[in-house]
């Protein structure tokens, strides 16, 4: 056997039972995957692949209708109202309000109860989660007034350096040189976008920035929440359900001492004079809501149909798409410093996304060469792997004499 067929061998951990041979077992690993192989590339030309893929591409454009759709909805109400802690308490409780309702017809047409957690739980879990989410979408929206939508989307893209950070705390991510790559990728793009931009502001920036750190410790803990089997909130309506409340909770203190006098005496809300005008206002609010609803049930939807890997592609092409829309539409403009620092920070994402996608892979293959060696030790020949040993014997012998 060659140095190349040996090192992939030790490489992938195979450990090979006495009295066999390496080249007989690295004909079995050729002769089990060849097959696959063959059957990979005829499924890349078959009508279900095609299917599938025509119905991915569905789900990334629907989610990308209501997540860009909400950016730029967001950048001009409150450009133009400057209300961003209402505007959000006002998507907060119509939220809740949808969740609950249609929680209530699925129960009606089942007949089976909903998942309702106990108060202890509802406290401990999603109290946490659901105030640093509110502090982040406030502060995230609150930004709008301050800085362009190009601004603002990459700086929130700096949200993958503190989810790394807090995966790590938290452990949920294992400890790789790599992430060190990641980051100043990342980091070195975002300061290179900013560096003397001629739309920067600097109180937005910081707004977005401590929502980006916010927002990496937000789904950090949603995601403790979510994989918690004894919760039982893998549904997106239940944990919605049960996290708006908490961000309701989070965001009305804010709201009340920032804007509660301001927005108390406008006459675009609670002192209008004419009707039409709030009706209109509290459609362009409501309309607002059904997006941020749309887009949560959008992106778990693309979850649950495809990957983590293909939302985390998606959402690459997302900011290019928010990005070139932007300067389309809202004449936002970038010098060539601030154009590199767009593709370096991309790159740090991309990286992100392919070594995360990579590591999977091996955990994957590492749990099924485990899986496949603890077989060949309980079989052998098809039948039971019965040592010659009398080591079993003798423990029975110990336990019967006692």
């Amino acid at each position: 056997m060659g140095k190349k067929d040996r090192s992939l061998v030790d490489r992938h951990g195979l450990h090979l039972p006495d009295g066999l041979h390496v080249d007989q077992k690295l004909k079995e690993i050729k002769s089990a995957v060849k097959p696959k192989a063959e059957t990979v590339k005829k499924s890349l030309s078959s009508v279900t692949f095609l299917t599938l893929a025509v119905k991915t591409c569905a789900l990334v454009i629907f989610y990308y209708i209501f997540s860009i759709g909400l950016t730029f909805y967001n950048q001009r109400f409150i450009k133009h109202f400057n209300y961003p802690l209402s505007l959000t308490m006002a998507h907060l409780v119509t939220k809740f309000m949808l969740a609950a309702l249609i929680r209530t017809i699925i129960e009606w047409k089942t007949g089976e109860p909903r998942v309702t957690l106990p108060w202890g739980m509802f406290c401990k879990r999603i109290a946490p989660a659901g105030i640093t989410s509110a502090i982040d979408i406030g502060l995230s929206n609150w930004s709008f007034e301050f800085i362009t939508v190009s601004l603002y989307t990459m700086s929130k893209s700096s949200a993958v350096i503190f989810i790394l950070f807090f995966a790590l705390l938290f452990r949920l991510e294992k400890w790789r040189w790599s992430l060190v790559v990641i980051v100043l990728f990342i980091a070195t793009g975002l300061f290179m976008f900013t560096y003397h931009s001629t739309q920067f502001n600097g109180e937005g920036f910081t707004m977005v920035m401590i929502a980006s750190v916010l927002s990496g410790l937000r789904w950090t803990l949603a995601q403790l929440v979510t994989q918690k089997n004894e919760i039982g909130l893998h549904n997106p309506l239940d944990m919605m359900y049960h996290i708006q409340p908490w961000m309701i909770v989070g965001l009305l203190p804010l709201s009340a001492a920032f804007e509660g006098v301001s927005i108390a005496t406008t006459d675009n809300f609670f002192r209008f004079t004419e009707y039409s005008i709030l009706f209109r206002n509290l459609g362009l609010v409501l309309f607002g809501a059904c997006l941020a609803f749309m887009l949560e049930f959008s992106e778990f939807l693309l979850l649950s149909q495809t990957s983590s890997l293909t939302l985390s592609i998606s959402g690459i092409f997302k900011e290019l798409c928010t990005l070139y829309l932007a300067h389309v539409f809202n004449n936002d403009k970038m010098n060539v410093v601030n154009g590199i620092g767009l593709v370096v920070c991309l790159i740090g994402i991309v990286l992100h996304v392919i070594l995360k996608a990579v590591n999977n892979r091996q955990e994957s293959l590492t749990k099924g060469v485990r899986h496949i060696e603890e077989m060949e030790m309980l079989t052998e020949d098809g039948g039971a792997n019965i040592s010659d040993d009398n080591d079993d014997e003798e423990i029975f012998n110990v336990r019967s004499n006692r």
